[in-house]
Order: C-alpha cells, then structure tokens, then sequence
C-alpha cells in the first residue's frame, strides 16, 4: 500500500498553487456544487413542463420515444436520454402505452417509467352495450385510446363479432387491439360456459346460438319477449320460412337502421334474411347474456309472426292474416 502523503505546493508547480486543508474542502465543495448544478440543469424536467399524457406506439424506437417525450416538454434532452437508454441496455425494453405525466420527473425517473410500464395512469374504463357491434366497439376503443385507430381494432376483432362480450371493462392504458380482444373473447367463454348443458341440449351447434342471440338481441328487449322471438324464428327456420328480420340492414350498411325501405329488402347480402332461408352467416352484434340464454332455451309457442307496436309491445301471431291484423291495430 502506498502511504497517504500530504500534498504541497510542489506538487502543483505548474499553477503555482498553495493547497492548505482548508482549501481542498472548498475546491470539493464548489466541484461538488458545479457537478449537482450541472446534474441538476441535465436531468431535471424542462421548465416548460406541463401535465401531459403521451402516447408510446408499438416498436417505437428508442430515439423516437424521447423526442415525443422532448417535445411534450416532459424531458428536456432527448438525446441524454437515448444515449442512457441504450448505455443501460434498455434500448428496446420501452413499453408501449399511453402514459400520465401530472408532475415534474428528473430523467432517471422517466427512464425507469417507460422501461416498466409504470403509465402513471388510472385504468380505462370502458362499457360495451349488448348488441354492440365491432363498428361501435371500434369506435369508442379509438376514442379511448389514441395509439389504437378505430381500423386497427376493426381488422383484430372483425372475425370475432358475436364472440366480444358485452360488459364493463377496466383496461390498462397499455393495452393495444389484440389484447383488448382476447380479454373480450376470454369474457363471452367464461359467460357462456355455464350454458354448454342447454346448448348442447338443444342440438344445435355455439356458432347457430351465437348467430340467433345476436338477432333476438336487436328484435326484442325483455328476456321473456327474447325467449318469444328466438322460438318464433327456430320455427321459422324449421319451416323453411326466410326469417325477415329487419335488423340485418343495419349490419349490412353500417348504420343503425331498423326500417329498411322496399329497395333495402332485395339487397344482395348474404345477411339478407328476406331473400335467404335460414340463419345468416354470421352474428349481426355482440348478445348479451339473456340473449344467448333465449337463443339456448327458447320458448316453445305456435308463433311464427312478431311485431313491436307503436306501444312499445310485442305482438305475436300464429298466422299471415293474424299478422296482418296486429299490423293494423298496433302499427
């Protein structure tokens, strides 16, 4: 070990400088004070800063993250912050995600934020009605969450209308399209699961359920007026008889419409019950559960007409002549 030496002033012959003690603790001091300064002047937030939530896409790169977090004025070097990301080993770990920035955070804080998802941010919460359809879902999702375009959800979750429970959902604000729709889906299989004695049951297969639930759930609104109309269209289709359910149109023009003109009922779509036999070829929305239940368990009636007066009622009849006479009365 070499042994401690005081130093003199011959040991600073260029300078010509005489360090007593006491003068070293102040040159400690006055660099440890220049040091903080300057610590303090990199890795403080900007002086612009303002509440902010930003918006981290998928695969950002590292060097984008902190220029979109630069010019939010939620840091004020985006390349000090690139440069410790990438010295840290933590280039690519940035977590997508839409974070909350409410106070001033120094540069390390912001950094350890991004690289664990720590957003900062309550979670979203979003509630999809029953008979919502990818469209609507697609919409409100876009809304809520600007990373995910109202497209990107609509091309994730389109295979799976009918199959997107309708419920409250509490979301992180991390969440992108496809995570969003495997919760959805997890949801309809645990809502549905308590249904396989009564579907299988019935004969009929989950995806003719699904299909009928999500007609029954735009046609009636009570769950017995529900079981009603599921059993009035199974004896439809048993019949041979074309459904003519009007709420297809909406599906098919994406709008919400349940009064298709003359011209709207010779529209070529396979979803056109007027024209086709038999169930459409897929879920027109997203039932809830007393549809699907009805859908599973219909009520059994001699019924084959239907109608929702102008009392807000249905009315039921067993023959064309009784429709036509229900027509009358309540419409």
């Amino acid at each position: 070990m070499v042994p401690f030496k005081r130093f003199s002033s011959e040991a600073f012959p260029k300078f010509g400088l005489s360090l007593c003690p006491p003068a070293r603790w102040y040159a400690a001091l006055l660099f440890g004070a220049l040091l903080s300064f300057g610590g303090w002047y990199l890795f403080a937030a900007p002086a612009g800063f303002s509440p902010e939530n930003v918006v981290i896409a998928q695969g950002a790169s590292a060097a984008k993250v902190a220029q979109e977090l630069a010019q939010a004025h939620v840091i004020a070097h985006p390349v000090l912050l690139h440069t410790l990301l990438r010295l840290s080993g933590e280039e690519n770990s940035v977590q997508a995600g839409m974070y909350g920035f409410d106070a001033p955070e120094n540069l390390f804080v912001v950094l350890r934020r991004i690289v664990t998802g720590d957003y900062g941010l309550p979670p979203i919460r979003l509630t999809f009605v029953e008979g919502a359809t990818v469209r609507d879902m697609a919409t409100r999702i876009a809304h809520a969450f600007p990373g995910i375009s109202e497209t990107d959800f609509r091309q994730a979750a389109q295979p799976y209308e009918g199959y997107l429970f309708p419920d409250t959902y509490f979301l992180p604000p991390s969440s992108d399209a496809a995570s969003i729709v495997a919760l959805m889906r997890a949801n309809f299989a645990a809502k549905v699961a308590p249904l396989s004695p009564e579907i299988a049951a019935s004969g009929r297969t989950l995806s003719d359920i699904v299909i009928m639930a999500s007609l029954v759930e735009k046609e009636a609104r009570t769950p017995a007026d529900k079981r009603i109309v599921a059993g009035i269209l199974w004896n439809r289709i048993l019949r041979g008889m074309p459904l003519q359910v009007d709420a297809v149109f909406g599906y098919i023009y994406n709008r919400d419409t349940y009064a298709p003109s003359l011209a709207d009922l010779k529209t070529d779509s396979p979803y056109n019950t007027y024209l086709h036999t038999g169930l459409p070829p897929g879920p027109i929305d997203n039932p809830g559960l007393d549809s699907l239940e009805a859908a599973a368990n219909p009520a059994k009636t001699d019924y084959l007409y239907y109608l929702t007066g102008a009392d807000g009622r249905m009315h039921y009849a067993t023959t064309y002549a009784g429709h036509q006479a229900n027509l009358k009365r309540y419409l």
